[in-house]
C-alpha cells in the first residue's frame, strides 16, 4: 500500500501544501494566503484548481452609496398628512398616501427648499427645471404600485463632498473628496410587519409618503471605515442645515451601498446592493464583510452574481435578498400629466 506523500511549494507570496495519494486519482490541496493575513483551506481535487495568476492577489475594491434621509417638515412630500414618529399604526394616512382613485399629489414646499439647501452645502449644480417620475415596483407597503422619485432630472447635480481619514500606523490625518452625483425628491414607502408567530405580515403605513432627500454618491471609496466616514460627515451637515434630523436609531437616515471588487488596470467588476444599512458601525461592518466575499468567492473559481443583500448584525453576514432589479424592471416613467408636481414650482402647499 503506497504512504501519502507531504508535498510543499512556494510561489509569489502564497504557500502550497499538497498531501498525494497515488492510490488516489486526485490529492487534496489546502492553500495558506499569507498577504492578508488569513489562512484559508480548501478541499478540492486539483484538477479543479485555478493555477493563481500573477496579481491575483492585488485587489481593489469599489463602494458607491445612495443615502436616504427624511426630511423634517411638519406633512409628507405630497399629501398634508402629519410626519410623526411612533405613532399608532395607520393613523397618520391621507386619501392620496393610501392611494384612493381620485386623489392628486401637492408639492411640498419645506421639502424642496430642503433638497435646494442641502444641494448648495454639498457644492452642487441646482436645476432650474426638475421633473419627478413614477418608478413601478409592486409591493405590500407601496399602495400605488409606483413611487414619485426623480430619475432624469433631479433637483441637483454634480456636488461633491469633503471627508477627513486617519491612515497608516501613525494615524496621519488625510482629506478627500467623493463625488456627489445627484440628489433628489422621492417618496418614502410604508413598513411590513412580519408577524412570525402567526405567519402573517401587518402594513403600516404611516410612513408612506413621507419626503426623503436621496444623495447619490460615485463610486470613489474603497472600503467599509471611508464609507462609514462620508455618511458620518454628510449627517452632521444635514444636522447643521436643519433639512433632517438623521436620527437613524428612528430609521432618518437609512443607506445603500454598492459594493464590487475588480484586479487594479481592469473593468469594475459585477456589483452587489447592500440594503438598508440604518448604523454606521453595521455599514462599515457590510461592506468591509462584502468585500472579503467577492474576493474569497473570484479566488475560489466562483462568481459574483448581481443581486440585493441584507446585513444580518447577528451573525455579522450579509446574505442574498433578490435579484438586482435593473431600471429597465422599474418602467420609469415620466410624471407628465399631473401639473401639479410635474415641475418643481407648478403648485405648492405650505409643509
Amino acid at each position: 500500500m503506497a504512504v501519502p506523500t507531504l508535498r510543499c511549494g512556494f510561489s509569489g507570496s502564497r504557500w502550497t501544501f499538497a498531501l498525494v495519494d497515488r492510490g488516489c486519482r486526485h490529492r487534496t490541496v489546502a492553500t495558506f494566503n499569507w498577504i492578508r493575513g488569513q489562512s484559508s483551506v480548501a478541499q478540492q481535487p486539483l484538477h479543479t484548481a485555478q493555477k493563481p495568476r500573477k496579481g491575483a492577489q492585488e485587489w481593489a475594491a469599489v463602494v458607491g452609496l445612495e443615502i436616504h434621509a427624511q426630511i423634517s417638515s411638519n406633512s409628507k412630500l405630497f399629501s398634508g398628512a402629519e410626519v410623526r414618529f411612533a405613532a399608532p399604526p395607520n393613523s397618520l394616512v391621507s386619501f392620496f398616501d393610501a392611494s384612493l382613485p381620485g386623489t392628486l399629489p401637492v408639492l411640498n414646499r419645506r421639502c424642496v427648499e430642503a433638497a435646494v439647501m442641502t444641494g448648495l452645502a454639498l457644492n452642487c449644480h441646482i436645476n432650474q427645471k426638475s421633473l419627478f417620475d413614477r418608478k413601478h415596483y409592486f409591493y405590500a407597503d407601496l399602495p400605488a404600485g409606483y413611487q414619485i422619485t426623480q430619475q432624469r432630472l433631479p433637483i441637483a447635480v454634480n456636488g461633491n463632498l469633503a471627508y477627513s481619514i486617519c491612515v497608516g500606523k501613525q494615524q496621519r490625518e488625510i482629506t478627500k473628496t467623493v463625488r456627489v452625483k445627484q440628489i433628489q425628491l422621492e417618496q418614502d414607502s410604508g413598513k411590513s410587519l412580519h408577524d412570525d408567530l402567526r405567519s402573517q405580515t401587518l402594513v403600516d403605513l404611516n410612513r408612506a409618503g413621507v419626503g426623503l432627500l436621496e444623495v447619490v454618491l460615485e463610486p470613489d471609496l474603497s472600503c467599509g471605515e471611508e464609507a462609514a466616514t462620508v455618511v458620518r460627515e454628510l449627517q452632521l451637515i444635514l444636522q447643521a442645515l436643519g433639512t433632517s434630523q438623521a436620527n437613524m436609531a428612528e430609521g432618518q437616515l437609512r443607506v445603500d451601498a454598492n459594493v464590487s471588487v475588480h484586479h487594479p488596470g481592469e473593468p469594475l467588476g459585477v456589483r452587489t446592493e447592500v440594503k438598508n444599512l440604518n448604523s454606521i458601525r453595521f455599514l462599515a461592518k457590510a461592506i468591509d464583510y462584502e468585500i472579503q466575499r467577492q474576493i474569497s468567492e473570484l479566488e475560489n473559481g466562483g462568481e459574483i452574481l448581481n443581486e440585493t443583500r441584507s446585513f444580518d448584525y447577528k451573525l455579522g453576514c450579509t446574505v442574498p435578498m433578490r435579484d438586482k432589479e435593473g431600471k429597465q424592471d422599474y418602467r420609469l416613467l415620466l410624471v407628465s400629466k399631473c401639473r401639479n408636481i410635474c415641475g418643481v414650482g407648478a403648485c405648492f402647499s405650505s409643509g
